[in-house]
């Protein structure tokens, strides 16, 4: 069992039995404020799409855009315990990883999903991302 840094998570990156996963803890759990970020797009302030085709920019623009909306509700990205990527094509998870890298540190991976799908409701657009989150109270 792994504990984190912020004391109202705890993180198992691999529970007995289960093969180790890259990059992510298979088991968060938490107490406190439970909050949910909807799916974050490569848009900027207003509304303009960055990175069109450069799934490297994309993906940092939405981890910028997952940023805000964590600090709206008074959290950060230690106190993410699920991301949810969407991805339309697998190719992308490289650079969905080191922009994830970039603000969320090896010790405190949540647990994640990554899903390639068809397409995303604008065609420039290469992925979206979800986050869950818990505030200790």
């Amino acid at each position: 069992m792994s504990e984190s840094n912020a004391s109202h998570l705890t993180r198992i990156p691999a529970p007995e039995g289960v093969s180790p996963g890259t990059g992510y803890s298979h088991v968060v759990w938490g107490t406190g404020r439970f909050i949910a970020v909807s799916g974050q797009c490569a848009f900027d302030e207003k509304g303009e799409i960055v990175g069109e085709g450069d799934p490297a920019a994309q993906a940092r623009q939405v981890f910028e855009n997952l940023r805000r909306c964590l600090a709206a509700a008074g959290a950060g990205f230690e106190d993410v315990v699920k991301l949810t990527y969407f991805v339309t094509d697998v190719a992308h998870l490289p650079a969905v990883r080191e922009a994830r890298d970039a603000v969320i540190p090896a010790d405190r991976l949540p647990a994640s999903s990554a899903v390639q799908v068809a397409a995303l409701f604008r065609p420039e657009l290469l992925l979206e991302i979800e986050a869950f989150a818990v505030l200790p109270d």
